[in-house]
């Protein structure tokens, strides 16, 4: 293609930068502008995707008709089928008239659909359908519409993944992908990042009667060789800043690295060097090795505790700890699954320890009233408590200090579940 008209379009759209991706990404979109296709122009955040379906709308034979741009993103799920559609009157609540959807307005003309990789699934079908036949219907309606649109559509969202995890239609993706358009990162792009500096530079001094900033050459290097996440849109924004709050308008390379986020400098040879961590039991089996190792220290603490307890406190600690384990018969295992319960077999030492150190006839004495037996007291205890919350199991077993699987494990032993 002639270089000189790909020159008039960077004038007339404001185009600033010779990498040769972005010549590329120009001369694709004034190619298919006559051809009445559908386009899906991916890049970045901040690339200025925007500008290409304007070069396509105006290259094309549909120039003297409408230009919409959407941005699918910015509009609630809950409505943008009625934004893109129209809706009838009393579809929904608020819905106090009829509304033509961009569909309509656009009728003839070119649709934008920015961000079109934010759409809901419901609403993907819908678009689907009119690339396929041009037909759509409104919402709350079952009349059957026409329209002519050229659809133009844009997204910074990697299409392969999303259609991988279900997020997007691949049969869609396909219909809007006739012609892709790929706009390179700024950081791709090699000098343009300090043509661009000077061009906003130049727009503020301008704008707001100052002087223009001015970059050193070893500021210059720092520019281009930074990897500008946010790509045009961030460098604007930093030249803006730069303009107004600099003291001297020559800017070197130590000043330029205070406006720079000083997380972006990496070290580019430990990044491509860096390997993924792959998956690996024996790093599990070392996981659930130290969690054991936590818990067999916890269980020795608790042993502490407990010795330290019943020097201070013989009588009254002994027959309250052990006047729990003997009318419930709980342990530390019973809040965990079967398969879990082996990993907290120590804690049972911490009964026997206790059974050893409290003198039985104290226990008994604390446990059992006169002429009933540590089970009927038990089985008693778990009436009142069922009946007090009612029959819910979850309820009576926080009451009586236990797990609902001890508590279901002692309903069962004493035949109690038809009470």
């Amino acid at each position: 293609m002639d270089e000189s008209l790909i020159l008039q379009v960077k004038q007339r759209y404001n185009i600033v930068g010779n990498c040769e991706a972005l010549n590329r990404a120009i001369e694709i979109a004034l190619k298919i502008a006559p051809v009445d296709l559908s386009v899906l122009v991916t890049g970045e955040n901040g690339v200025g995707k925007e500008i290409f379906p304007r070069i396509i709308h105006d290259h094309s034979l549909r120039k003297g008709k409408k230009y919409f741009a959407v941005n699918c993103g910015a509009i609630p799920e809950g409505t943008i089928d009625s934004e893109l559609f129209g809706h009838e009157k009393g579809a929904f609540t608020g819905a106090i008239d009829q509304r033509e959807g961009y569909f309509a307005a656009a009728n003839g003309g070119t649709l934008f659909l920015d961000e079109v990789g934010e759409l809901p699934l419901q609403t993907q079908a819908r678009l689907l359908r009119v690339l396929e036949t041009g037909e759509y219907i409104r919402v709350g309606s079952s009349e059957v519409r026409k329209t002519n649109v050229r659809i133009v559509a844009a997204t910074n969202v990697n299409m392969e993944k999303a259609i991988a995890e279900g997020k997007f239609r691949e049969d869609l993706y396909y219909r809007l992908n006739t012609i892709s358009i790929s706009v390179p990162a700024l950081r791709d792009r090699g000098d343009d990042a300090a043509l661009l500096f000077r061009k906003f530079a130049l727009d503020m001094s301008e704008r707001y009667k100052m002087p223009p900033v001015r970059l050193t050459e070893d500021a210059v290097r720092l520019l281009v060789a930074y990897p500008w996440k946010g790509n045009v849109r961030q460098l604007k924004n930093l030249t803006e800043n730069m303009s107004v709050t600099a003291e001297k308008r020559e800017i070197d390379a130590e000043t330029l690295r205070t406006y720079l986020p000083a997380d972006s400098f990496h070290n580019q040879l430990v990044a491509v060097n860096e390997t993924p961590r792959e998956h690996s039991f024996e790093t599990e089996r070392e996981i659930l090795y130290k969690i054991l190792f936590d818990l067999r220290r916890d269980v020795s603490e608790l042993k502490r505790i407990v010795r330290e307890q019943n020097l201070t406190q013989p009588s009254s600690l002994g027959a309250r700890t052990e006047s729990h384990n003997l009318v419930f018969g709980t342990h530390p295992a019973d809040n965990f699954e079967k398969e879990e319960e082996d990993a907290f077999w120590e804690a049972e030492e911490v009964k026997e320890e206790l059974a050893e150190q409290t003198p039985k006839k104290t226990t008994e004495e604390v446990l059992t009233p006169v002429g009933r037996s540590l089970e009927e007291v038990e089985c008693e205890m778990i009436r009142r408590a069922l009946a007090e919350h009612n029959g819910r199991r979850k309820q009576a077993a926080d009451s009586l200090g236990i797990s609902e699987r001890t508590l279901y494990r002692k309903i069962k032993e004493y035949q109690l579940e038809n009470e």
